[in-house]
């Protein structure tokens, strides 16, 4: 690409791609797709967004056009890279001179320069660094900021690569720039410091930016430029000069005002320094062990004592905590058991600590959490008042405790109360005794003091287990602030309920439970105030459903309580307005309906009936879509048979959550697949809609996601639903799908998909083996050639064996066909099978797949087949084994018996423990009814067969046969076959 003639055309489609007419701007992005990958198209760019007096917009695009290339093209391995001397002209042209105008477009130019770097910077670009470190000395004031800027994001870019090369570049060159950044830093510092002091607001504003991005530069050199910084004593002055520049800061923010422009930077450049500290400690936590001691004096100092007044500001106080949280839970200053196993920096560190957190800081720093930061705020109960139910949303948003206040300083109380219990414990009891008896309702303080303390109980409730007695003070305190009405007392109502539900999960009475429930019914039943009791209503029903031990929920406690419970929340699911509440409640209805099953069918069709109605507001809100699936996952399983009554809806639900073609699969496919799984499993019958859904399942096989297996198990479930209708449809479609699979899959998936043909087979033994013809002689020659995976070698023999023994007819065949592909006699095929499979039986480790292959091969009994007759040996070993697996003595008469015989058919009783028989689990037992390896006596079997061959040789012959077996082996057989 010519740069003179070119520009001008270039510069036009630029234009044209900026426009807002789609009939002007896609030929013109579809242009500049086509010249990406000319040479010179960059060279061109790069003119155009240098040169200032072009529209803005224009050289934007130019910007970020060049910047998406050096992603694709830059790379010497990259498909149509950039050639070399197009790129040493590029890095020149870059860095001739730093003096864009317009700040997004320098950020940008500033990006696009450090991702360069990170591929030719130092090797191919060893004028870089030097250039931009004689750039930041200018005097003029847009070029200093511009060079300033670039040096940031290439150090940023530099230090975030991994590899140990380049980690030892980074090294080399901090080692070279850093005094320089340090005096950098120094310079701007000083001159901000100087300009506030003399009230020249607009040159602080600009100074301050220096400092700011100087700053920036140091934090990647000293987190990630040295292997072991403490040896370093330019670094360690820079991280105690942190300290004393952060007080000189805080000061500074006091006389500066709300509303000027140098606030929020100010502020930002204070938090930049403790995220100086903060990635330090991460990175190099031995090396911070000498400044242990000033970073506690400091971040104590200021958030628990009266030196912060006036000065700190809410993301400053979680900076602060979150260096006391990281300082007293890292575990580089925790020593061993064994002291002598500790290293010196720790034990070091351990002591710093230690000599640091006496009982007076220790007390103060719980009193002052608890008294003071635990305090609700009055915007807090103001929004709790005019929205409880955002309040609510807010209150539980996730792992936000590095950003946010009240979540942070609840994270520091908790690792300060476990890593320091024993002293902490005494402190707070004593706070809950002054605040025993129920409080005034006048006096607010009192109030809000009382729930930060309940509060505090709560977050350490497993630390003070031994400690507190919560029955007692359940029944003597708790449950009676329960019942107080006034309005004024919701906080504490509240923050009881949420108490109870963080210590029923470790220290709570199961007797006590029935009145429990009777007070979070009277919670629901306050229509007006349920909102304000949300989450801890949710808290608690989730901890009373879903304890720690399985053992402790009894649900002959709650069976009196469940239809009002129920009902209440399902009231509560109408009423909330927000996505996330309404997910927090329909995980608490579902954990009710999984713990009471078949229980819940008279309660939930004010539910069945509603969930349509959700599931259609939420076609936005992929997430409430997900917790509906899991709601409906757990009906349908209370239900059982009769959540065929849900199909109109559920079936529709399915198909949309399973179909890979519609976007937002990307969310409802596992829960989606899950609920199919349970509806087939529930299904009384194979319904055409329910048929007609696995139209999806040939899409989901080829993704072979980690959602395979559930995939199997729908198969399966279609299989023992209505075998016939399902493989006359999709058998086909299956085993071309299966054959794909099997080229390039796990061993796991492999033993998936040759279970599905085993049961295919054990289902319809007459058809399956020619519906599934073309993967049986990879099975037939996987046996032959001693398949060397056990688990696969198991189910091969399963699968063979069901064919020998149940289709005796199309085995000939596929022995016919083997011999014929593999040019071998038939009677040596046979051979060679009969003698691995006697080879492999201790891969076989299920009892019924054991009996299986001692029926299948005493099939081939009686025979004068020279083959069969010479393996004859191994066929009584295996059937031996076989008895020795499944007869079990009679000590009455000393008889033995088959264990696996089954006579006739019988409703599973489940106990309340366990789960109740699926529609499934009875169409299994219905199965094994007619199942050889369940209705044939393996003892009969053996009796009858060495009968027949007896008989069909002759006595004579028949002993010289048996002369051939171990006579060990002739005296365990005599013995299960007395009384024959």
């Amino acid at each position: 690409m010519d740069l003179n003639s070119a520009s001008t055309v270039v510069l036009q489609v630029l234009t044209q791609a900026t426009s807002q007419d789609t009939a002007v701007l896609k030929p013109a992005e579809e242009q500049l797709k086509q010249w990406e990958t000319q040479p010179g198209f960059y060279s061109v760019l790069l003119n155009i967004f240098t040169n200032h007096s072009l529209d803005v917009n224009v050289r934007w695009l130019a910007v970020l056009y060049f910047k998406n290339g050096i992603d694709r093209y830059w790379r010497r391995v990259a498909p149509h890279a950039l050639s070399e001397e197009e790129k040493t002209t590029l890095r020149a042209g870059l860095i001739t001179n730093f003096n864009e105008p317009v700040n997004q477009i320098a950020t940008q130019i500033s990006v696009l320069i450090a991702k360069v770097a990170r591929v030719d910077c130092p090797r191919q670009w060893p004028e870089l660094i030097p250039t931009l470190v004689e750039s930041v000395k200018v005097q003029d004031d847009l070029q200093q900021h511009r060079a300033l800027l670039t040096f940031y994001h290439v150090t940023k870019t530099l230090a975030s690569k991994r590899l140990a090369a380049d980690r030892k570049l980074f090294y080399d060159l901090t080692s070279s720039i850093y005094s320089f950044a340090c005096s950098l830093w120094n310079h701007h510092t000083d001159t901000f410091l100087q300009q506030i002091c003399t009230g020249d607001e607009a040159a602080a504003a600009n100074s301050l930016e220096r400092t700011l991005l100087s700053l920036k530069v140091l934090r990647k050199l000293t987190v990630h430029g040295f292997v072991e910084p403490h040896w370093n004593a330019e670094v360690m002055g820079f991280l105690h000069a942190v300290f004393e520049r952060l007080k000189q800061f805080l000061e500074c923010s006091r006389s500066v005002r709300a509303e000027s422009i140098c606030r929020d930077r100010l502020e930002k450049t204070i938090i930049l320094f403790t995220k100086v500290l903060l990635d330090f400690l991460d990175q190099h936590p031995c090396s911070f062990t000498a400044l242990i001691q000033r970073s506690l004096e400091f971040s104590v100092s200021y958030v628990f004592t009266e030196a912060g007044e006036g000065v700190v500001f809410e993301q400053f106080i979680v900076q602060c905590m979150n260096l006391i949280k990281m300082i007293v839970k890292n575990y580089a200053y925790k020593p061993s058991k064994n002291i002598e196993d500790s290293s010196p920096e720790t034990l070091e560190a351990h002591k710093i600590k230690t000599a640091f957190f006496t009982y007076p800081t220790l007390m103060e720093i719980c009193r002052r959490l608890v008294t003071h930061y635990f305090l609700l705020t009055k915007e807090e109960l103001t929004m709790w008042e005019e929205d409880p139910e955002s309040f609510t949303v807010e209150e539980t948003g996730g792992d936000s405790w590095k950003y946010s206040l009240r979540p942070c300083m609840e994270v520091l109380f908790i690792d300060i109360f476990h890593e320091y219990n024993q002293t902490l414990t005494p402190v707070l009891l004593e706070m809950v005794h002054s605040l025993q008896g129920s409080t005034n309702v006048e006096n607010t303080n009192a109030i809000l003091i009382k729930d930060a303390v309940y509060n505090a109980v709560g977050l350490a409730a497993y630390e003070l287990f031994d400690s507190v007695d919560f029955d007692q003070w359940f029944k003597n305190q708790l449950l009676a602030e329960l019942q107080v009405s006034h309005d004024r007392y919701k906080p504490i109502r509240r923050r009881v309920i949420w108490l109870i539900g963080q210590w029923i999960s470790v220290k709570f009475k199961s007797d006590l439970r029935p009145v429990l429930y009777e007070a979070i019914r009277n919670l629901l039943q306050d229509r007006d105030l349920v909102s304000w009791y949300l989450s801890s209503v949710c808290i608690i029903f989730l901890n009373v459903c879903l304890p720690v031990d399985d053992f402790e929920f009894r649900t002959d406690q709650f069976l009196p309580y469940l239809e009002s419970m129920f009902t209440l929340l399902f009231q509560l699911l109408q009423e909330v307005t927000q996505c996330d509440t309404k997910m927090h409640v329909l995980h608490v209805l579902s954990c009710v309906i999984e713990r009471v099953n078949m229980q819940i069918r008279p309660y939930v069709g004010c539910l069945v009936q509603y969930l349509p109605l959700l599931w259609k507001q939420s076609e936005e809100h992929n997430m409430l879509r997900c917790a509906i699936l899991t709601t409906l996952i757990h009906l349908v399983q209370g239900l059982g048979a009769d959540s065929k009554n849900l199909y109109p809806f559920l079936l529709p639900v399915i198909q949309l959550s399973t179909d890979v073609s519609q976007p937002p699969h990307v969310y409802l496919l596992e829960d989606g697949l899950e609920l199919w799984l349970v509806t087939l499993e529930n299904s009384p019958c194979l319904t055409p809609e329910l048929l007609r859904i696995f139209q999806n399942m040939s899409a989901l096989l080829e993704l072979s996601s980690e959602n395979l297996k559930n995939c199997f198990k729908i198969i399966n479930a279609y299989i023992f639903l209505s075998s016939s209708e399902f493989l006359q449809m999709y058998a086909a479609d299956l085993c071309r799908s299966f054959c794909e699979l099997l080229k390039d899959i796990t061993i796991e998936g492999q033993v998936q998909v040759l279970k599905v043909v085993e049961n295919v087979l054990k289902v319809n033994p007459l058809l399956g083996p020619q519906m599934f013809q073309p993967l049986l002689p990879s099975v037939f020659r996987g046996i032959i050639e001693g398949e060397r995976y056990p688990v696969v070698m198991s189910t091969y023999l399963g699968i063979m064996g069901r064919v020998l023994l149940q289709n005796a007819r199309f085995f000939s065949l596929l022995l016919s066909q083997m011999a014929c592909e593999l040019g071998q006699e038939l009677d040596q095929i046979l051979g060679n099978m009969i003698e691995m499979w006697v080879d492999r039986m201790d891969n076989i480790t299920q009892p019924e797949r054991r009996k299986l292959s001692a029926l299948a091969l005493l099939s081939l009994l009686p025979s004068l087949n020279s083959v069969i007759q010479d393996k004859f040996c191994g066929i009584i070993n295996v059937s031996v084994e076989g008895l020795n697996d499944v007869m079990t003595e009679d000590s009455e008469t000393g008889t033995y018996k088959d264990c696996m015989l089954m006579s006739h058919f019988e409703e599973p009783k489940a106990t309340e423990d366990e789960e109740p028989p699926t529609e499934q689990d009875k169409r299994k037992k219905m199965l094994a009814l007619k199942d050889p390896v369940h209705t044939v006596s393996l003892q009969q079997f053996i009796y009858e067969k060495l009968k027949a061959q007896q008989e069909l040789l002759g006595e004579q012959g028949f002993h010289a046969l048996m002369e051939t077996v171990d006579t060990e082996i002739v005296a365990q057989l005599q013995e299960f076959l007395q009384g024959f």
